[in-house]
């Protein structure tokens, strides 16, 4: 893919983001007692790894929830990272990392790196799909509708009858949105049928 001036812009404008962080320990919905509701852009909603045929796709969404008249909460001080193990040992053999940042103009944009079978960086706007033909990965940063379902009523129902009180019509997540890092690249990149995958985010 062609370096534009505004691929460029996001270069500089995420030099200075974090490299190196504290690990953040929370992935939620709003209902762990861990959860630190206060740091949005760090609090992790879901990951989903998955794959078509010879693509694999990893997902991360964070700060979940807003709707779409709401502000995204980027952060340029928040590392986030995907984590790949292909030899059982629970240790990562590839690390994914990305991070958001605001150019001069107010504009926010997002950086990948790390991708298997990519050399280099993935930069470009949020909400925009950035990719590189030739190395086939592809990347995105920016919000997008919550994929998770989720019968709140239905829940707190359940508690208090003890009697299940699901409605698979109703759904609390429904026109919520959520931040997404969404990183796609060819299979044969890992060298592995069978991995593990985790995530993480970290504070500088």
């Amino acid at each position: 893919m062609p370096v534009t001036t505004k691929h460029m812009i996001w270069a500089a404008a995420l030099m200075g983001a974090a490299v190196a962080s504290t690990v953040v320990v929370a992935a939620d919905h709003d209902e762990a007692d861990t959860a630190s509701f206060s740091d949005a852009a760090a609090d992790i909603g879901d990951l989903y790894a998955f794959h078509e045929g010879e693509r694999l796709t990893l997902i991360l969404t964070f700060d979940g929830y807003k709707l779409k008249s709401e502000t995204p909460s980027y952060d340029p001080d928040v590392l986030y990272g995907f984590h790949i193990d292909t030899n059982a040992d629970n240790v990562a053999d590839h690390e994914i990392w990305a991070r958001f940042g605001e150019n001069a103009a107010g504009e926010w944009g997002v950086q990948i790196q790390g991708i298997p079978g990519f050399e280099g960086a993935l930069v470009g706007p949020v909400d925009e799909v950035v990719s590189d033909d030739e190395a086939a990965v592809q990347v995105f940063g920016g919000f997008r509708d919550d994929p998770f379902f989720f019968d709140l009523q239905g829940f707190k129902d359940t508690l208090m009858t003890g009697t299940l009180g699901f409605d698979p019509t109703r759904d609390f997540v429904a026109a919520k949105n959520t931040g997404a890092i969404v990183v796609e690249f060819d299979r044969a990149a890992l060298s592995s049928e069978s991995v593990a995958v985790w995530a993480t985010t970290g504070r500088r």
